[in-house]
């Protein structure tokens, strides 16, 4: 099969932490009028898989091609229920819900799903003085942080970061978060939407009963971690020429890089490993064995692991966030310990534990 870069239909989430800002900041076309929270890119989760749109494929779903052809589109040796990653576009105009993702374990034994959410945002715009809440502040006992969620005073037990454009997240499952207003993000996380919220409304600003609201709250504590503590991170830079590779975290779960191209770029053959390419910025070229694609402002893209050597072409400066599930030691350790950075900067990326 001659593989190409794969462009999917999109799925839309219009929970009430969102606005206008996807079409109208980030320049996504083609979306419904209204109000539009999320964009799910890149999806083969449950009733939200991706369906090509472009090229011979057009038609097929993600979850059939990844079924079908694992090793050419996913990575060769790699194996699993569905596509390993989900990225998405995050409209938080107003504040997301206080909430948490179960981890694998906890996924598998409690609901039945192959994997839990490790998570990554990396923000595309903020206003001065944005936030995140991300973890806990210090140790709490289970009644202390009951009484602050029913007060919905987050605050006294998370802790509040500040952020920029240019910083990314990492959040692995279990850890408590939110963020918001007057933010666009754009996330990557392991395919799933298991979430446990502390809040007393759901998604769409219906309000739970006292009894309801209660139980997600208990049901959240359950699977609350305290393990890690996220921290934005304004990335390690690779420079090549005019071109920058920013890594903004890493895990054996996923790496994120932020590419700033001013000049043609070379993405190398790698057989072990897809990526996820999302336009953020201008128009580029993707110049491949069987052919040329064009990928616009707010598309995104896969390119499969067979696909070969890609050369990527700005018309101008380009920002593209480039996302996969990485060999460690050789995607991430290797080249950043070969441009100079240590043990400490390359560990604070997320969690990278080989080094």
């Amino acid at each position: 099969m001659n593989w190409y870069p794969l462009k999917l239909t999109t799925n839309i989430q219009k929970y009430t932490f969102g606005e206008r800002v996807i079409p109208e900041r980030l320049g996504k076309r083609s979306l419904p009028a209204g109000r539009i929270a999320e964009t799910w890119e890149v999806s083969d989760y449950k009733d939200k898989k991706g369906t090509v749109v472009n090229g011979s494929l057009a038609g097929c779903s993600l979850h059939e091609l990844t079924l079908a052809h694992p090793h050419e589109l996913v990575g060769k040796g790699w194996q699993g229920p569905h596509f390993p990653l989900l990225s998405k576009f995050i409209d938080a105009s107003y504040m997301l819900p206080v909430h948490l993702h179960a981890d694998d374990e906890t996924a598998r034994k409690l609901h039945n799903e192959p994997n839990g959410k490790t998570e990554a945002w990396h923000i595309l715009s903020a206003a001065p003085g944005a936030t995140v809440l991300a973890g806990l502040k210090s140790e709490f006992t289970r009644e202390q942080l009951f009484e602050a969620f029913v007060a919905c005073d987050y605050d006294s037990v998370l802790v509040r970061h500040s952020i920029q454009p240019g910083d990314t997240i990492y959040v692995p499952a279990g850890i408590i978060h939110s963020f918001g207003p007057d933010t666009l993000v754009f996330e990557i996380q392991q395919t799933s939407n298991l979430a446990q919220s502390v809040m007393p409304t759901d998604l769409y600003g219906n309000e739970y009963s006292q009894q309801e609201w209660y139980a997600n709250i208990n049901a959240a504590l359950d699977e609350l971690k305290t393990h890690y503590q996220p921290r934005p991170n304004s990335g390690l830079k690779l420079q090549s020429g005019a071109n920058s590779r920013i890594f903004g975290c890493a895990s054996h779960y996923f790496a994120l890089e932020h590419w700033i191209l001013n000049e043609s770029y070379l993405e190398p053959s790698h057989p072990w490993r897809c990526l996820i390419l999302s336009n953020v910025g201008n128009v580029v070229q993707l110049e491949f064995s069987s052919g040329i694609e064009r990928l616009e402002q707010g598309e995104s893209c896969i390119l499969p692991a067979a696909i070969g050597e890609v050369r990527i072409v700005p018309e101008h400066q380009a920002n593209l966030i480039a996302c996969y599930v990485p060999d460690l030691q050789r995607d991430v350790i290797e080249p950043l310990q070969a441009a100079g950075y240590d043990k400490q900067q390359i560990q604070k990326l997320g969690e990278v534990n080989s080094i």
